[in-house]
């Protein structure tokens, strides 16, 4: 590979990895995909291909299609609900690993897409997320654009009955979190209870290593006393962090000075309608090499 063919590699790095991690959910497969599909290009002859962005998110797409397809049955054995990836700020906003943020990345939504299957996920994203155009989208997947847009119809239909969305601003966002904190950090169930929604959800992933609910709790009073619970056996010994996470507004969590999970939620500014954790150690290496982020209150 020339230098120019190199250049031209990098100045799409960043949108690809976007589109690997939305369809995988995992920085670690994601930066796996976009290395298998520099190996190619690397291989190939640059001067012959007449869009090298599109053929670039062609070989992206159907790689991160392939892994997905096998990262399904793997999912299908986890111990406990699956949640994708966080990724922290400090990691996000660097060139190899930024999420050109103008489509949603969060991890509500992630773990939403988590319901479609492959190709259809990948589809949707590409349409619906990433705004290409059905044409392009048909010639990548060797598809008719009368199909995709039957297939992100369903897709879109299905995501919209499941999917709770509330336009609140950061500060809003930030206030909940901070009242969420106090809640918590006290122990008062009264206090977390009148925090959630009577239909709440809380889904935490531990990945049996970290400690979690092994399935989904829902209302308000299941998910209270859980908290109650964990401020008793913390004893003073918690703190949570206001950080970012995949563009937006969450929570670190330390238990005994080590960083136990990440946690975002889905508010309306009031109440907390879900509430997702990640736990799992193996999902939270680019948290722990940023070594506590400081509170977003003190920034």
């Amino acid at each position: 590979m020339n230098l120019d063919s190199a250049a031209t590699f990098n100045v799409y790095r960043t949108r690809l990895f976007g589109i690997a991690y939305r369809m995988l959910g995992s920085k670690a497969d994601a930066e796996d995909v976009v290395q298998d599909a520099y190996l190619r290009w690397h291989a190939e002859d640059a001067a012959k291909v007449d869009s090298a962005e599109a053929w670039l998110k062609t070989v992206v797409t159907r790689l991160a299609i392939d892994r997905l397809r096998k990262a399904k049955v793997e999912r299908a054995n986890y111990p406990g609900p699956w949640l994708p990836e966080p990724l922290p700020a400090v990691d996000a906003n660097t060139p190899e690993t930024a999420l050109e943020l103008e489509g949603d990345v969060s991890i509500a939504f992630l773990a939403l897409l988590e319901t479609l299957a492959p190709e259809e996920r990948a589809i949707f994203v590409l349409h619906d997320v990433l705004d290409d155009d059905y044409a392009d989208i048909a010639s990548m997947l060797g598809k008719s654009e009368a199909s995709c847009r039957q297939i992100v119809h369903r897709a879109r239909e299905r995501l919209t009955s499941r999917r709770q969305r509330f336009l609140i601003d950061e500060q809003t966002r930030t206030r909940m979190l901070q009242r969420f904190i106090e809640a918590a950090t006290s122990g008062d169930r009264a206090a977390i209870r009148a925090l959630f929604a009577e239909n709440a959800t809380l889904v935490s992933d531990g990945g049996g290593k970290g400690v979690a609910a092994t399935r989904p709790l829902h209302g308000a009073e299941r998910i209270s006393w859980l908290w109650y619970a964990v401020a008793k056996r913390a004893q003073g010994k918690a703190e949570r962090r206001i950080v970012r996470v995949n563009g937006e507004i969450a929570l670190a969590n330390y238990f005994f000075g080590h960083l136990h999970s990440i946690s975002v939620v889905v508010t309306d500014g009031n109440l907390i309608h879900e509430y997702y954790t990640v736990a799992n150690p193996d999902k939270l290496g680019s948290f722990a090499r940023s070594v506590r982020a400081p509170l977003m209150a003190d920034s």
